[in-house]
């Protein structure tokens, strides 16, 4: 089974994404900002993490960029899920390492488009 990792402050979205999540069989850990998410990362590196851009204690781009380089942190694919939806920050977010991109709010079939677009659904 495979597994994501939501790191994202907003727990309405934590709880609409587990459903989806699990909806397509993933086994679902949260974190409420990166710092949260990158300990969890080094407990268990997730096969897939959701991840918001603004949030507190750390940004999704610093998460990102610490991630990466972490040892088996290139392995997640990495899905930002925000409402910033500029070319800019898009390209920021994939510059980081991010995988694919989804805009805020979305649904389940959004969001299975975008785990197939990494190979993840």
């Amino acid at each position: 089974m495979k597994s994501c990792l939501i790191v994202d402050d907003s727990r309405v979205i934590r709880k609409v994404s587990r459903h989806i999540l699990e909806t397509l069989g993933f086994t679902v850990e949260e974190a409420e900002n990166g710092q949260e998410g990158l300990d969890k990362c080094a407990e268990t590196m997730p096969d897939v993490v959701l991840l918001d851009w603004n949030m507190p204690v750390m940004t999704g781009i610093e998460f990102i960029t610490q991630l990466r380089q972490r040892e088996g942190g290139d392995k997640p694919k990495v899905v930002f899920c925000t409402t910033e939806n500029d070319v800019a920050h898009i390209r920021e977010a994939i510059s980081a390492g991010a995988d694919e991109y989804v805009m805020k709010p979305f649904d389940h079939e959004t969001l299975q488009i975008k785990l197939q677009l990494v190979g993840m659904a």
